[in-house]
């Protein structure tokens, strides 16, 4: 029997210290939204074959690169993918994804030039579920009523 109401989560929000830095970014908000629901964690930069910890990323025009110029779009789309196959199979519905990630900010993305300014824009993982049709929140927005 598929359950319909799978949700998708970054599984550095539920704490797993998969970001770039080592460190996980454990939400008690997430958690509190996710109780009782069927969950399914991802991390994409980690699915996409990055390590733990790794040098950040953003997103330069239609690339991941590191700050030294390193590209890493082929090991990010590599985990949207893995990611999407992860949809698939659990029927997934919605996502609670890592606010301001290259791949799976939702809304307010870094500019690209390292120097920590917020601009409008998705990761790349938010833009494969939203092209599916999938809900896109982040830790930052998750139970506020939308507007």
């Amino acid at each position: 029997m598929v359950n319909n109401n799978v949700i998708l989560v970054s599984a550095c929000l539920l704490g797993e210290k998969c970001r770039y830095d080592g460190q996980g970014n454990y939400s008690s908000a997430v958690e509190r939204v996710l109780e009782g629901q069927m969950v399914v964690s991802v991390c994409p930069e980690v699915a996409g074959g990055l390590g733990v910890p790794r040098a950040p990323a953003e997103i330069v025009d239609d690339r991941v690169l590191r700050e030294d110029g390193t590209d890493v779009t082929a090991e990010y789309e590599a985990g949207v993918k893995a990611c999407m196959e992860v949809v698939e199979k659990y029927s997934v519905i919605k996502a609670i994804l890592k606010a301001r990630s290259p791949a799976c900010g939702c809304g307010l993305i870094y500019n690209g030039q390292f120097n920590g300014t917020i601009i409008t824009g998705d990761g790349l993982l938010t833009r494969a579920l939203k092209a599916r049709g999938i809900a896109c929140e982040t830790e930052e927005t998750v139970g506020r009523e939308e507007t």
